[in-house]
């Protein structure tokens, strides 16, 4: 039923706030902030021209909700955290909500360095956010080579009775047997911060005045490690010479063609370049630059961590209401924040490499959709299938020995991988190792869902084996009364090689061969990786849980005794897991034959 409108527009407040709308089922199309709600809603129902899909939008809201807010910028803030928690139909949606990585220094009498990802419980100092773990791992390794500071867990650090690998090739003074003193080591602690904070200069000088020093009171040694730190650094700064400058900042620009958009970010620290980020936001209504720039900024730093969100962000289009977008950052991050587009400088520069990479990555986006669209017809006509495939599903089930099955289910669509769609099954109650009734387990699990309308129903199901697992599959969706899924078998073949695979199609299982060279059989083995490298990522981290639990309360014949005498002896499960069967048979009260019991668990 058509929602009438002119009622609850003619009681609508004229104050800012959120509103909300919603179709005949309540499911959410729409979440949007407003200066004014009355004028804002009421522009959606005037008699000027609206874009296609705005249309649509409106002749599908059957309900309208608004949150009333003192200013502004708190309905910017509140609009991005329902945007976040609801994923509105036809806003502009970012799929990434990962927490972004940072480097730790612990607060400890022996200090180390760490990647960290996550909430920030433990005690000391974290730097960052950096963009991805490639940039926080290789700070990590120049900071290593440079300063020589631990970066072990603590459970190794206390267990060692001699240097570890990592003090014999120079990455580390070995402070847990006691061959640096401390103040030598709060000291490279010390320079290690400095260099994080981007106080590069600062920190040359006074190692320059270190060296001196030393080569001043004979202590060559010292000096020449002082004149190594100070050349590392030199060659980290001229490596850096290109993103010459100052200043945390961020640096966004987009790309726009039609309904695809590009964003693409440089993250500038201390004046360099330390990464950089692209993200394809859905854009269901058609927007202008200004708008969607509007959105996008803030949907990005107002739903993320304080810490995110530089000083500065560079623009290459301004966002259509700048000052509220920097007033709600503001109230974010309790203290200012600025908005701008360069009009001279390095941030001109940096714009330009940001939009030409924008423009490149758009451009292999929608390349990579036309050869996932042209994948799907090869496919269904090599299958010779009257409609062509829009949407295939792969399933695969992994375990160790029986333990820990998990199953798993890939989904690809037109653009490719639909991560968003992927499941992973734990898989309970049957006889381990049994593929048959775990795959069984699996199709009724998540047919039984997508019946009940949790998800779109595939095209097609891949199943990661042959006729024995196909015949399953026929039969838990008879089962279940699934109709117009056909179903396809992929068995490794006699040679067990890639290109030497064997189709099985439909309720015959009749083999289907298909030209290894072909786009479609391409697309099979992507599927069928893509599905079996899920399965294995779930399965290694289901056991990694149980590692943690103590993995060697699996093990028959190792008690609490033997436990805490491996533990100690190799100090950890880590060392244990690493350990071969000589090894480990070398620690007391293991023998041979329980040695290669433990192996085997591990391998």
């Amino acid at each position: 039923m058509a929602f009438d409108y002119k009622p609850f527009l003619k009681n609508l407040t004229d104050l800012p706030g959120v509103y909300q709308m919603y179709d005949d089922d309540g499911k959410i199309l729409y979440v949007g902030k407003a200066k004014n709600l009355k004028k804002r809603v009421t522009s959606y129902f005037s008699s000027r021209p609206q874009t296609p899909k705005t249309q649509v939008l409106v002749s599908r809201i059957a309900s309208i909700e608004v949150t009333v807010t003192p200013t502004e910028s708190a309905a910017l803030i509140l609009e991005q955290n329902l945007i976040k928690q609801q994923r509105p139909t036809y806003n502009v949606l970012l799929r990434d909500d990962k927490s972004y990585p940072y480097i730790f220094v612990s607060d400890q009498e022996w200090p180390r360095l760490a990647f960290h990802r996550g909430t920030k419980k433990a005690k000391g100092q974290y730097f960052g956010p950096f963009p991805n773990a490639q940039a926080t791992r290789e700070t990590l390794s120049m900071l290593q080579k440079v300063f020589r500071v631990r970066q072990c867990e603590d459970s190794f650090f206390r267990n060692r009775s001699r240097p570890c690998l990592q003090h014999q090739i120079e990455r580390c003074t070995a402070p847990c047997v006691g061959l640096v003193d401390s103040e030598t080591y709060q000291q490279d602690i010390k320079h290690s911060v400095d260099l994080l904070k981007g106080r590069d200069e600062k920190l040359s000088s006074e190692l320059i005045d270190a060296m001196n020093l030393a080569s001043e009171n004979f202590d060559y040694e010292s000096a020449a490690r002082y004149r190594d730190q100070i050349n590392m650094i030199r060659h980290i700064q001229a490596e850096q010479s290109i993103e010459k400058g100052s200043g945390n900042l961020d640096v966004v620009s987009a790309a726009v063609d039609g309904d695809e958009v590009c964003v693409h970010i440089l993250y500038i620290r201390q004046g360099r370049i330390v990464g950089s980020r692209s993200f394809f936001p859905s854009m269901q209504l058609k927007a202008s630059v200004p708008e969607f720039m509007d959105a996008f900024l803030a949907q990005h730093y107002l739903t993320g961590p304080e810490a995110r969100v530089p000083a500065e962000i560079l623009v290459s289009e301004m966002p259509e209401d700048s000052t509220t977008l920097e007033q709600a950052l503001k109230e974010h991050c309790d203290r200012k924040i600025t908005v701008r587009k360069p009009s001279r400088g390095r941030g001109i520069d940096w714009l330009r490499i940001a939009g030409q990479t924008a423009e490149q990555n758009l451009i292999g986006r929608k390349a990579s959709k036309q050869s996932y669209e042209r994948r799907l017809i090869n496919l269904s006509e090599a299958l010779g299938l009257e409609t062509a495939i829009q949407r295939l599903e792969c399933y695969d089930i992994s375990h160790t020995q029986g333990n820990e099955t998990v199953g798993s289910c890939v989904v690809f669509d037109e653009q490719g991988p639909s991560k968003k769609d992927y499941r992973r099954f734990n898989i309970e109650g049957i006889t381990g190792g049994d593929d048959y009734a775990a795959m069984e387990q699996v199709l009724r699990r998540r047919f039984t869902r997508l019946q009940k309308g949790e998800g779109r129903m595939p095209d097609i199901v891949v199943i990661d084996g042959g006729k024995g697992q196909l015949g399953i599959a026929r039969e838990v969706m008879q089962d279940l009364g699934v109709s117009g899924v056909e179903l396809l078998g992929v068995a490794k073949g006699a040679a067990r090689k890639s290109g030497w695979e064997r189709f099985y199609l439909g309720e015959d299982s009749r083999e289907v061969v298909l030209d290894s060279s072909s786009p479609g059989f391409h697309l099979l083995q992507h599927i069928r990786d893509e599905a079996h490298r899920f399965a294995i990522t779930g399965h290694k981290n289901r056991r990694g849980k149980k590692f943690v639990e103590s993995p060697l309360q699996q093990i028959p014949g190792v008690g609490d005794k033997r436990r805490k005498k491996l533990v100690d002896y190799f100090g950890g499960y880590k060392g244990i897991e690493d350990a071969s069967v000589t090894d480990l048979a070398k620690v007391d009260g293991i023998s041979r034959e329980l040695a290669q019991n433990i192996y085997d668990y591990f391998h």
